[in-house]
């Protein structure tokens, strides 16, 4: 089967059950497996998706990746983070076809934010899926001929790791490596996270006292639950597991970050004092740095994916209102259009604007995607309270999170109360959820929500422009001379230059041009039934288009003299190339 003018739900159908019975029962049937719909059968690169990868093992994957699919992907860095670690970039697409820069492509990368590692893992699960898939289902074999992905698991590999081995709760640390003097006393990471009982988790202190307010519920004794007004509790909570080593009277106030990368990029950047956590100016951040200097290099990314944690949202800018106007109502359509199908298929995903559903953010990434290149760009804040009972407890609901850990996860979420003698507190109760819970997926959890949101991607991806010359008429005009009129149609919703594009004139036009005879004048056709036309009066054999919207087509014309035999190549920076021969 051919992708050829497929409508919009056709595409969704083809993103969705990725392909159906094109593999014969004799291909699955190799005395060890049988094959689940949709699902690689027997993949070459052999990954477990229910659990997290260090650096050292999402490496491993890429090279293995590389060396079991050689004409499919392409592993480079593509520059160095702040501690010197490598950030990795795959490069996925059919190389037989062509070059990965001639192709429109997709930009995917997870783990800005160092807790939020499940990015990793979908964005590399992503990968796998399209590399595992080629040559078993027709439509993404002619995805990847047609397309090109660039897959960055971690764009933040030095906190990456730090999260899981280090002293952390579910919400340390957001930043990356780089130490400052967070609780403004003058020095520098004097403070950090202590891990009391050395199990890798920073949880809670509590503490015994005739003053409390809570109380451990008598049917389950981790859940702390709060009194009454007019009753007596037994605990007090003192906070988050830790030592104040600096005297202040705070715990864990000063150590790895405070500031946040999602507030570094150049676009509506606002300095500290106005968005918390930007530092010093745009791109201070060496590892965001390092991605706008790739994206800035490649020309051909037309779409873009970001994925955090944590909320089942499916989030498009403007990041604050002051940038409403950048977001242009036909673009806003088209994000409309793919996102809403999104939330069909995402369970308990909703499509969210960021500044109008959940707070101001200056800076950031997703903006700077859109404003400063003209890329189609999400973010997808991943895990939901959703996905476990198909209820909306909502994020650190205590009830619905001891039900999980009672019966889906059997107690391993949590760490249970045990006695500490804390050297400022006394006695002390050390315990709590465990970093790996609450903001991450459970394992169970991982793979069915990495390929709903690889899907979101594939249908973002689709969805990128492609270009064919769909009809070429000729007409004499006597004395030598023949008018020619071609039909450039794009065959997808992503126009080749976005409003955005457009406006500031980011990306360069949009070529067609004649060879192989004589261009003596060239226009582009405004109105074909009432031949209103206008002339472009240098180098007519080129022909310089403004954009080749989604869904819709353009015409060129030229009048040539003599000319057997000749051909016509559009090539968009993000629309790709399409060739016609006579």
């Amino acid at each position: 089967m051919k992708i050829k003018n497929w409508i919009y739900t056709t595409a969704l159908g083809a993103a969705m059950c990725i392909g159906g019975a094109q593999v014969s029962e004799a291909q699955v049937a190799d005395g060890r497996y049988f094959r689940a719909a949709g699902t690689p059968h027997n993949p070459k690169v052999q990954v477990s998706w229910n659990r997290y990868h260090t650096n050292k093992a999402l490496l491993e994957i890429m090279k293995d990746m590389v060396a079991k699919h050689p004409n499919l992907v392409k592993l480079e860095s593509i520059g160095k983070s702040y501690q010197g670690n490598d950030i990795w970039v795959l490069t996925v697409t059919d190389f037989k076809t062509g070059k990965p820069e001639d192709k429109p492509a997709m930009w995917i990368d997870g783990n800005i934010h160092s807790n939020e590692i499940q990015g990793t893992e979908f964005t590399l699960y992503t990968a796998w899926y399209l590399m595992e898939m080629y040559g078993e289902l027709d439509f993404i074999s002619e995805l990847l001929k047609d397309k090109t992905f660039y897959f960055a698991p971690t764009i933040n590999p030095d906190a990456h790791d730090y999260f899981m081995t280090g002293p952390n709760n579910g919400n340390t640390p957001r930043s990356g490596m780089m130490v400052f003097d967070n609780d403004g006393d003058g020095e520098f990471g004097e403070d950090p996270m202590d891990d009391l009982d050395g199990d890798g988790n920073i949880t809670q202190m509590i503490r015994k006292s005739p003053y409390g307010n809570m109380i451990k519920d008598p049917m389950d004794p981790r859940k702390l639950i709060r009194v009454g007004l007019d009753e007596k509790g037994e605990y007090e909570m003192i906070g988050q597991e830790g030592l104040d080593r600096d005297g202040d009277g705070r715990v864990n106030d000063d150590g790895i970050g405070y500031y946040d990368p999602n507030r570094d990029w150049g676009w509506n950047w606002q300095p500290d004092y106005v968005q918390s956590g930007a530092l010093r100016y745009p791109f201070t951040v060496p590892e965001n740095r390092v991605v706008m200097e790739f994206v800035m290099k490649h020309p051909n990314i037309a779409a873009a994916q970001s994925y955090h944690n944590y909320g089942g949202m499916i989030l498009r800018g403007p990041g604050a209102e002051e940038d409403l106007d950048t977001y242009n109502a036909t673009d806003v359509r088209i994000y409309d259009a793919i996102a809403k199908k999104g939330e069909e298929f995402m369970p308990g995903y909703r499509y969210l604007v960021v500044y109008k559903d959940l707070y101001s953010v200056f800076g950031g990434q997703l903006d700077w995607f859109y404003g400063g290149r003209g890329i189609f760009t999400y973010s997808n804040e991943l895990m939901t309270s959703y996905l476990y009972f198909h209820e909306n407890a909502g994020r650190g609901n205590q009830d619905e999170q001891m039900k999980v850990d009672k019966y889906l996860t059997f107690g391993d979420a949590f760490v249970d109360w045990k006695e500490y003698d804390h050297p400022q507190f006394g006695k002390v109760e050390i315990g709590g959820f465990k970093k790996n819970f609450g903001r991450l997926h459970p394992g169970f959890l991982l793979e069915q929500d990495a390929h709903r949101n690889a899907a979101f991607s594939i249908l973002h991806a689709y969805h990128t422009p492609k270009l064919s010359v769909t009809e070429v008429n000729e007409k004499d005009l006597g004395g030598g001379l023949k008018e020619i009129t071609a039909t450039i149609y794009n065959e997808r919703m992503i126009p080749t230059h976005s409003s955005q594009d457009l406006k500031y004139k980011i990306e360069r036009p949009d070529y067609v041009t004649l060879s192989g005879a004589k261009a003596i004048a060239a226009f582009t056709v405004e109105n074909e039934d009432f031949n209103k036309v206008t002339e472009q009066k240098v180098n007519p054999e080129k022909i310089a288009v403004e954009n080749i919207p989604g869904m819709s087509a353009v015409k060129v014309r030229w009048i040539v003299s003599g000319g057997g035999n000749y051909s016509i190549t559009v090539d968009s920076a993000k629309g790709g190339k399409a060739t016609w021969k006579k």
